[in-house]
């Protein structure tokens, strides 16, 4: 390689590290040490152990803390270190925990001293603020140890025994280094937007040096409402990647501009596959995202529905070198409006361990086929370490499943055989809903207007109070404002 293709290929990676720091809005920090974590009894002994031996302060954050078995183990270790003298706060959501744990739930930790705030509750003034919600799963302790991930404090992500349902499948990371730093950062914001910011107290004062705990360089997501940091990252990457895509997502709502990235990808030859929830928790999720498979699938998009009873992790992998975990899933949401959490780590040792997992999570996923392509070319087949075994009985969540009709239902003796599931029309099942549910809301309304009638006055009575809490508010702050502007001003 003459001199002039080494300068070329150093201003290439100069050109691309700048493109994916301003795309972040966040800079490649170096010197941290990452540890992959798989499902939640990994992390859950993690974050506990951590928990454990905190000196000086504990930062929990997480849209779904359950009151139940899970949650009371954390409450519990919370409580015993709040009375030790460390200090804690936690930041959970209202959305996220309501009907999982109420106000009484949190009183142990309080009255040991520890801090807790709820994320954004429904308020008078705002119409629309509750749509925003706080979905990042984050711990920090003593600005030393910080962990991010898509695991919510819940037996759920634990399954069932009992019943024969298996774990739900999710991936974290724990991290330790410099960007541990940009964690707690991350959190102090959420805690802002929630009351005051933290208090000026030692036990949360940042470290005077922060020593590098490793060789591994990364970005940390923190994105706000609004901000699209992780919306442009994804679609910097899809539009980068040269040999392989692999992406994992829960809720996978394709808009068009990011399909037209992977599809573009695709058309160019990069191995882009795409692996979802086969059963959801979220049945209606499910159904939107196998209506989208029909562009993919044409662009030469692998897609893959997992078998297991929830796959709820969120990661992608490109080209060997550049892998990202956190809480952000693809869909609006996600992007656009909540609070989310990852990590873009830039590292070939990691990206590596990543890869592996996705093999491995291949051999219990289904391949979705176009009608009529039952094979694939010799360089289209998935390469896999180990052929995959027979599909596994399903056990549970499958309520889901009815989006897909009875296609999936005569498609399932094949595709136990085959690992392989033909895509029928599925893009018709959601204009068949739309059309059942407008016919039940017309007949309503004709017979029974009043229960339609009533729901929309309550709606409208709620946006009328809120409009005029605005309105009352932004009077009151000119008011105030005028009234300084007269005591501030010279006398005549």
């Amino acid at each position: 390689m003459n001199v002039r293709q080494r300068t070329m290929g150093f201003s290439s990676r100069l050109f691309a590290e700048q493109a994916l720091s301003r795309s972040a809005g966040a800079p490649l920090i170096g010197g941290n040490a990452v540890e992959l974590l798989i499902d939640a009894r990994a992390h859950f002994d993690a974050w506990l152990a951590a928990i454990a031996g905190a000196r000086r302060h504990v930062f929990l954050e997480n849209y779904i803390i359950r009151d139940d078995a899970v949650g009371k183990a954390f409450l519990d270790a919370l409580v015993e270190r709040a009375k030790a003298g460390v200090f804690v706060a936690v930041i959970a959501d209202w959305a996220g925990c309501l009907g999982q744990s109420r106000s009484a739930f949190w009183q142990p930790l309080r009255d040991a001293g520890g801090q807790v705030r709820i994320y954004n509750p429904p308020r008078l003034g705002s119409s629309f603020g509750w749509v925003s919600r706080d979905h990042r799963k984050v711990l920090v302790v003593d600005g030393e140890t910080g962990f991010l991930s898509g695991v919510c404090i819940s037996e759920k992500w634990l399954g069932d025994p009992s019943r024969d349902v298996p774990p739900w499948r999710d991936t974290g990371v724990m991290l330790r280094g410099p960007a541990v730093a940009e964690i707690e950062h991350a959190f102090a914001d959420s805690w802002r937007e929630t009351g005051d910011a933290l208090p000026d107290d030692e036990r949360i004062r940042p470290l005077a040096t922060m020593a590098d705990a490793g060789n591994v360089s990364l970005r940390l997501i923190a994105t706000q409402p609004s901000t699209a940091g992780m919306y442009r990252l994804d679609q910097m990457v899809a539009a980068m990647a040269r040999k392989t895509l692999w992406l994992t997502d829960a809720y996978f709502v394709g808009v068009a501009p990011y399909v037209q990235a992977l599809s573009a990808a695709a058309r160019d030859g990069v191995d882009v596959r795409l692996l979802v929830p086969g059963t959801s928790d979220i049945p209606m999720v499910a159904s939107m995202s196998r209506s989208g498979y029909r562009p993919l699938l044409k662009a030469g998009i692998r897609v893959f529905e997992w078998n297991g009873s929830m796959l709820h992790a969120k990661t992608a992998v490109a080209d060997g070198r550049w892998a990202r975990v956190g809480s952000s899933n693809l869909n609006i949401a996600s992007w656009l409006s909540n609070r989310e959490i990852d990590v873009a780590i830039e590292d070939a040792g990691f990206a590596r361990q990543l890869e592996e997992r996705y093999e491995t999570d291949l051999e219990n996923a289904t391949e979705i086929l176009l009608r009529g392509r039952r094979r694939r070319s010799g360089n289209e087949r998935m390469r896999s370490r180990s052929p995959r075994p027979p599909r596994p009985h399903r056990a549970g969540g499958s309520s889901s499943r009815a989006a897909a009709g009875a296609l999936r239902i005569a498609n399932t003796v094949g595709a136990a055989i085959t690992q392989h599931r033909v895509l029928g029309d599925t893009e018709t099942g959601p204009l068949l809903a739309g059309a059942a549910t407008a016919l039940v809301l017309t007949t309503i309304a004709i017979l029974w207007p009043a229960v339609i009638a009533w729901p929309l006055a309550l709606i409208g009575a709620w946006f009328t109070v809120n409009l005029a809490v605005s309105w009352w508010t932004l009077r009151r702050k000119r008011r105030e404002s005028a009234e300084d502007v007269d005591r501030t001003a010279p006398p005549a």
